[in-house]
């Protein structure tokens, strides 16, 4: 019954997800979209626009499989990619447990705990819902955090600046969503609330990449000695450059004969040593466990949550996948596969109670062992590739939502958009990976630092979860209250154990995630900062007019393409260089770069020109794919945008009042202008930090100026040749 009530749940949320994500389109709406007429609106304010609406989703499902063999396909690669952390658990969870003469009644209680964790985290909590929680075809807990900002006005601007910035009504705003709940409203009103929903999910993004950086180091290192480990870990890590579709080739067959094998090593050894070990599955054996042990069994638990180490990454990794084919995977190959497994095991330990120090190797029959044990060091290698993976997705998302320092982003497939990976991401990871192994070995604080990120990103996601429930989902309370009780109870407990072992490893993710949680904090406020001097001091076109008239200054020949990032104005550098400068172009393009969730955008599509209202000044969007080639040679790109200005004008003359003759000068004019010369100018701005800013901002802007130098360019280079870029220097005031 428990079951049926949370399928409910997830039902609700697989119906609501469509009309939430058609009401997310309409709420950016804003006046350069509709002045240029370009579909959709964008997502975020960068120095590159960034767009992700929902027709990304429909176009990557397309191209994710064709039918039923398509997606068990697919299904078969994430054995490779998504589960090897969770599959390989058994490695290590009851080597992790500090048993003391533990009896037949200890080992039944313990199964009966590690069934029922994976039955209503890994099969209810993270297959049945977290699975439809997804943002547009990603998931993780950035992710749900991203679901909520865009269906409130939580995110980087402050409702009010969102409403001063859009031409939609308000009405428009909230268009399918018929009245805002409660809570929704109690977020938008308080920003102590808002601040804390944000460090909620920068702790749960920090975490997750700190289980990546775990997760390589506890599986290697239980397998292979350190030096080893540290070598093959950096052969792991050159590999990911060729993409998650390639790596699962590669290790798919690995972890199908891993998944495979150990079931079966697990049906023989409860044959041989106890038939009888399924009556384990009666919560009753729990509650005796906890009677019989008391603190100790509590204490316990830091080792018994290992068994569900890697769930998360169903549903962080679910932007290199999609739904189906994880949900195929794991509960008919993965789910079954661990639960036999560690009934295996149980039924050995019951007669061999003192080999809980080493498990999993003790428990292989003698003829099978080195087969067995290749395959077991095999997929202990494999099984960082889930955490790797998910680290790469969650990056991408935080930079996509200007929450991270820009780094390179590789879209390693056509097809699929969240397939994704960074070089820079990739070296630190592996830098960190080897420096855990290389400082901790093998011992006991590896594991308890893991089991800290394990409890907390899966108690983070619930907390999340549930939220969208509420505001988004619409869910009836009995049955969200039902949830989160449940899985907050569940996974609360297991924190409160591990809590109790920071001391004795605990702490190293807790230090990865301050410094990460810094860094990002840092960019975020650094970026809130330049945002709000950005929005107040822009350049309307009125004033871009007066500026113009100023007799001092003076139409120079030539033709300039202006990059800017404001969409309801242009950019605060503009009258910084007009009124030093004394001079602007005689035809002057502003331009601003939008990228697409989608693999390529059609050529007719690319380029969207429209007159701004003055002589010789237009704006103009140009838009790209993740798969898009941007390195276009410099002539090519400057006379793309002058064919498309020149057919705007001749297209619109018919809508205008003046004559053929100002037509026809305004063409030439163009070409003219285009034949004088070209120059490509963009902003280049830092904070100035005077005497008068407070402690406080003086570390944190300063802290963002070196992170911003430091960071890759938003801008992409477009084939400009060198002698025709100007970078424009402005101080902003803090």
């Amino acid at each position: 019954m428990l079951l049926s009530f949370f399928l409910v749940v997830a039902k609700r949320g697989e119906n609501s997800q469509d009309s939430t994500d058609f009401w997310s389109v309409r709420i950016l709406r804003s006046p350069m979209d509709q002045q240029f007429r370009v579909p959709d609106s964008p997502e975020t304010l960068s120095e590159i626009v960034v767009d992700s609406t929902p027709h990304t989703r429909t176009l990557n499902s397309q191209n994710k499989g064709n039918g039923q063999w398509g997606t068990i396909a697919l299904a078969y690669k994430t054995l490779g990619v998504v589960f090897g952390g969770l599959v390989t658990s058994p490695l290590y969870v009851f080597p992790s447990m500090p048993l003391k003469s533990p009896t037949k009644d200890d080992y039944l209680g313990i199964y009966s705990i590690m069934f029922w964790t994976l039955t209503l985290i890994g099969v209810v909590k993270y297959a049945s819902i977290c699975l439809k929680a997804d943002d547009h075809g990603e998931g993780g807990t950035f992710a749900l955090y991203s679901l909520l900002c865009r269906n409130l006005n939580i995110g980087i601007l402050s409702p009010k600046r969102v409403k001063s910035n859009l031409s939609a009504p308000d009405s428009i705003l909230h268009e399918g969503i018929e009245t805002q709940s409660s809570l929704g409203k109690f977020f938008e009103k308080s920003i102590v609330s808002r601040r804390i929903l944000l460090f909620i999910a920068m702790l749960g993004m920090c975490m997750l990449i700190g289980d990546g950086i775990l997760t390589p180091a506890i599986s290697v290192s239980k397998s292979i000695v350190e030096a080893l480990s540290a070598v093959v870990l950096v052969i792991l890590f050159l590999l990911q450059k060729f993409g998650t579709s390639r790596v699962s080739f590669m290790f798919s067959p690995i972890m199908a004969a891993w998944t495979l094998s150990t079931p079966l090593i697990g049906i023989y050894s409860i044959i041989h040593y106890y038939p009888s070990v399924f009556k384990a599955l009666s919560p009753q054996y729990i509650f005796y466990f906890f009677r019989r042990n008391g603190k100790e069994g509590w204490l316990l638990l830091g080792g018994t949550v290992l068994c569900i180490t890697g769930s998360e990454a169903m549903f962080a990794d679910l932007g290199h996948f999609d739904r189906s084919s994880i949900q195929i995977a794991f509960l008919f190959t993965i789910y079954p596969s661990l639960v036999l497994t560690y009934a295996g095991q149980t039924a050995y330990l019951i007669k061999n109670p003192n080999n809980h120090g080493d498990g999993f190797y003790k428990f292989i029959p003698t003829p099978i062992y080195w087969p067995i044990f290749v395959i077991a060091t095999l997929a202990a290698i494999v099984a960082s590739q889930s955490l790797i993976s998910a680290s790469f997705s969650v990056i991408k998302q935080a930079v996509v939502l200007d929450y991270f320092p820009r780094v390179k982003v590789v879209h390693t497939s056509c097809f699929k958009e969240g397939e994704v990976y960074s070089p820079e991401v990739n070296y630190i990871l592996m830098i960190l990976c080897v420096a855990v192994i290389l400082i901790f070995g093998d011992s006991e604080d590896i594991g308890n630092a893991f089991g800290v990120v394990v409890s907390l990103v899966m108690l983070i996601t619930t907390i999340l979860l549930t939220l969208v429930m509420i505001i988004i989902w619409r869910i009836p309370t009995a049955l969200v209250a039902l949830y989160f009780i449940v899985f907050f109870l569940l996974e609360g407990i297991y924190v409160s154990a591990v809590f109790t072992k920071i001391l004795k490893g605990g702490w190293i993710p807790f230090a990865i995630s301050c410094i990460l949680a810094f860094i990002m904090f840092g960019w975020f406020y650094g970026r809130q900062r330049k945002l709000e001097y950005e929005m107040t001091h822009k350049i309307t076109p009125d004033r871009l007019g007066m500026l113009l008239a100023e007799p001092n200054v003076q139409r120079v020949p030539g033709f300039c393409f202006f990059y800017t990032n404001i969409q309801d104005g242009l950019t605060p550098i503009l009258a910084h260089y007009i009124e030093n400068m004394k001079s602007f172009h005689k035809v002057t393009v502003f331009t601003t770069l939008r990228y697409l969730l989608i693999p390529k955008v059609a050529p007719h599509e690319r380029i969207f020109v429209k007159r701004m209202g003055l002589k010789g000044i237009y704006g103009c969007v140009i838009q790209f794919g993740y798969a898009d080639s941007l390195d276009l040679e410099g002539d090519d790109f400057e006379g793309q945008i002058t064919k498309t200005l020149l057919v705007h004008v001749k297209n619109s003359s018919c809508c205008l009042p003046s004559d053929s003759e100002e037509i026809a000068e305004e063409i030439s004019n163009l070409e003219d202008a285009s034949s004088a010369g070209v120059v490509h100018i963009r902003g280049k701005t830092r904070f100035h930090i005077g005497k008068h800013c407070s402690r406080f901002d003086r570390i944190m802007l300063s802290f963002y100026e070196v992170l911003h130098n430091n960071c890759r360019s938003a801008l992409p280079l477009l084939g400009v040749p060198l002698t025709q870029r100007i970078e424009v220097g402005m101080l902003y005031e803090s």
